[in-house]
């Protein structure tokens, strides 16, 4: 089974996905940790991350192993996603993490609508703008709540606007909003839409 979780920043697709790898006793993909790990590749090699061909090498010979979430958290290593032939060179990586047995939970931007058109299950998780940059500003501690709004409103322009895999729910995704649920609601609602698309399998 794969299960496809796209949704904008801060709207809890990660810690949903997850929770919905673990529930069932599936592989987990955050597939935005791919496109960090080639930005932080170029970093490394004192390269440009903006560089089309240099990331586009570095996808191709991306190994996963050896990143730290921590590393991965800066802003500038997550901007090669925007090009398209990175996008191109992992796309078959994360399609055939997705057919492993028994079953994937792939979390990203474009799952449901790109990577995998014909996921079991297409989550697409969000939240008002005003929720999630309050969640990402307790999350970082300090910024001020208008400087993270403002980023959070920039951020859904760029993924929503970019030519290439642009940020939007599939035609058959199942809409969960979670400006008003907790974290266990939330996730409840999830396995609970993923339980019956394995009845029905």
């Amino acid at each position: 089974m794969i299960i496809a979780v796209d949704g904008p920043a801060a709207a809890g697709k990660g810690t949903i996905a997850r929770a919905l790898a673990r529930h069932f006793g599936y592989h987990f993909l955050d597939t935005g940790s791919l496109y960090r790990m080639v930005g932080l590749t170029l970093l490394r090699q004192g390269k440009d991350p903006s560089d089309a061909e240099a990331a586009a090498r570095a996808a191709q010979d991306l190994d996963p192993n050896g990143f730290s979430d921590g590393d991965l958290r800066a802003e500038e290593v997550g901007r090669v996603a925007a090009i398209g032939p990175v996008r191109a060179a992992l796309l078959g990586f994360q399609r055939q993490f997705a057919g492993r047995p028994p079953g994937a939970v792939l979390d990203g931007r474009d799952i449901g609508t790109v990577v995998c058109p014909d996921a079991d299950v297409k989550l697409f998780v969000t939240a008002r703008p005003e929720v999630r940059a309050l969640r990402r500003q307790r999350e970082l501690g300090s910024p001020r709540y208008e400087d993270v709004l403002a980023e959070i409103r920039a951020r859904d322009a760029r993924d929503s606007e970019r030519r290439l895999a642009p940020l939007s729910a599939a035609a058959d995704a199942f809409i969960l909003d979670a400006s008003d649920l907790g974290i266990a609601e939330a996730v409840a609602a999830a396995v609970a839409r993923v339980e019956g698309a394995r009845k029905k399998a």
